[in-house]
């Protein structure tokens, strides 16, 4: 490595980021449903990674702020709720159920007896990840309308990540495999 390598900036970095795209596309479609997830900064944070991952859309449900009401989602998710496709339905289970006819499977990120360590599924071909409030977590019409529940495995004495950095964690190893 060139000590003096510095970050890309710029029409580099675009170009970089163009030429990971073509070279390893995702091997998954995403989306994502948020479910009363009430902190702007979360939701704001929200677009910005479906916007990093190439999600399809956004499903936002429940008392979860509308973008366009908030500053702080759109200066924190650095104006991405303007570049991806998002929607409100009334509730997660309506979500899921539009999104499975558009033929994506429900995941729940949330700890639960069910779930399933994230690392350890074998995703289809379209995953729709269910995220939750971050005090109460996915309700349980919408756990019970999910394929499958995920969680993420904790090794220190906190009992749960932010709900944005978990569906970071989540979304890549959909993309990735």
């Amino acid at each position: 490595m060139s000590p003096d390598a510095g970050p890309l900036r710029g029409t580099d970095l675009k170009r970089h980021h163009r030429g990971q795209r073509r070279a390893a596309p995702p091997a998954r479609r995403l989306a994502f449903v948020l479910e009363n997830v009430a902190y702007p900064v979360n939701v704001g944070s929200l677009f910005r990674i479906a916007d990093a991952c190439g999600a399809e859309q956004v499903v936002l449900t429940g008392t979860t702020p509308d973008p366009t009401a908030s500053p702080t989602i759109a200066k924190v998710g650095r104006g991405k709720h303007a570049r991806v496709r998002w929607s409100r339905a009334a509730s997660a289970t309506e979500a899921i159920a539009a999104l499975r006819a558009e033929g994506f499977w429900a995941a729940a990120v949330e700890i639960t007896a069910a779930a399933l360590p994230y690392h350890a599924v074998d995703y289809p071909p379209a995953v729709a990840l269910v995220l939750g409030n971050e005090d109460h977590g996915v309700t349980r019409p919408a756990l019970a309308a999910c394929d499958a529940h995920v969680s993420i495995p904790m090794f220190g004495k906190g009992a749960s990540l932010n709900v944005h950095v978990a569906a970071a964690v989540v979304a890549y190893r959909v993309l990735l495999g």
